[in-house]
């Protein structure tokens, strides 16, 4: 993707801040692999249950106050690619990202993570996750072998109880 369309991606994000499908962290340098799975299994799961085409985790934005404030993160760029192929080892099925985009800002650098829905409860470590704005619920992927994903009720404004 180019810069401008990468831009307005995030500025898109940003004015419509966190949901379901959308995460932000700073990152910093640094962010456990491990985490990065489960917010992908999460993400990808709500997508699905929304309808979404794609679900977004954002590094380089502070999440509580909407800045741009640039990460670390794997600044050599086949080190961030190969972000793909360790998430897809422990996802089932091994689906990845669908892109992994770095955007240099005036603030500082961006990296967004395109996550698509999941075709099914996609588990990460054998569980399945879902997100309830921040919040994440982890539920055994044994709950899922029936029907192929676990879902939560959802009150009537359809936030997730």
């Amino acid at each position: 993707m180019e810069p401008a369309e990468l831009q307005q991606i995030l500025d898109h994000l940003l004015t419509h801040w966190e949901s379901e499908t959308v995460e932000f962290k700073e990152a910093g340098n640094d962010y456990p692999t491990d985490r990065i799975g489960r917010y992908f299994s999460a993400l990808a799961n709500e997508a699905n249950l929304e309808g979404a085409e794609s679900a977004w985790l954002v590094f380089g934005v502070n999440d509580k106050t909407r800045d741009v404030v640039g990460t670390d993160y794997r600044e050599e760029a086949e080190r961030l690619q190969s972000l793909k192929q360790q998430v897809a080892q422990d996802a089932e099925p091994r689906i990845s990202f669908r892109g992994i985009h770095e955007l240099r800002a005036p603030q500082g650098r961006v990296i967004l993570l395109e996550i698509p829905a999941s075709p099914q409860g996609i588990p990460f470590h054998g569980r399945v996750t879902t997100t309830a704005g921040t919040a994440r619920a982890w539920v055994p992927s044994a709950s899922t072998r029936s029907t192929g994903f676990a879902s939560r009720p959802r009150d009537r404004t359809g936030a997730h109880r």
